[in-house]
């Protein structure tokens, strides 16, 4: 009987096994080694996948985790008709899920300085998540005539990541809050 053939080493496997490392151990401290023990492979396996090596493994993972994330939001609110009611709700459930991500949390206050650079490189993913719901919502409402659609949806994706990361004036606990957002800051423009 031949012996059983070793299953592939998967990107997501490999991406798994950082994300469960930098959970323990944080952006900074997480290691190629780390990363290698928790997959259950060798370090060229690792850099067979990922030629940049360690930089290049974390903003992999910090990308596709923040996908992963925004892919489920971007599910939740998917049933939305309503552009004003889909933005609401996409706010709302972001702001929540972003701000109850441990791991994201964890980072954010033990080591910003090394995780924002990493989101914003991996702001164009989750942008394209979000434009096309943006874009279906736009199609069932009333905007103004000559809307450049795709302009409009990358511009209100990028004001929803933006608000989500830092509120600012904006109270995003409060329903009536981000309604005002929404209804002054990102629907004007389309009406």
């Amino acid at each position: 009987m031949a012996p059983a053939a070793a299953p592939a080493v998967t990107r997501e496997r490999l991406l798994e096994a950082a994300f469960t490392c930098v959970a323990r151990h944080g952006l900074a401290k997480t290691t190629i080694d780390d990363i290698a023990r928790a997959a259950g492979v060798s370090r060229p396996t690792i850099y067979r996948q990922f030629p940049g090596g360690r930089e290049a493994v974390l903003r992999e993972v910090v990308a596709w985790e923040a996908a992963r994330v925004f892919s489920e939001i971007t599910r939740a609110v998917a049933g939305r008709t309503d552009l004003a009611e889909l933005l609401e709700e996409l706010v709302a459930v972001a702001y929540r899920t972003v701000g109850s991500h441990s791991v994201l949390q964890k980072v954010l206050q033990t080591e910003p300085e090394r995780l924002l650079p990493l989101l914003v490189t991996g702001v164009d993913r989750l942008i394209a998540l979000m434009k096309p719901l943006l874009l279906l919502g736009m199609q069932r409402s009333q905007v103004r005539p000559g809307l450049d659609h795709d302009a409009a949806a990358d511009y209100i994706a990028r004001m929803v990541l933006s608000v989500v990361g830092a509120p600012g004036r904006w109270d995003l606990d409060d329903r009536a809050s981000i309604r005002a957002f929404v209804d002054r800051e990102l629907l004007a423009g389309l009406r």
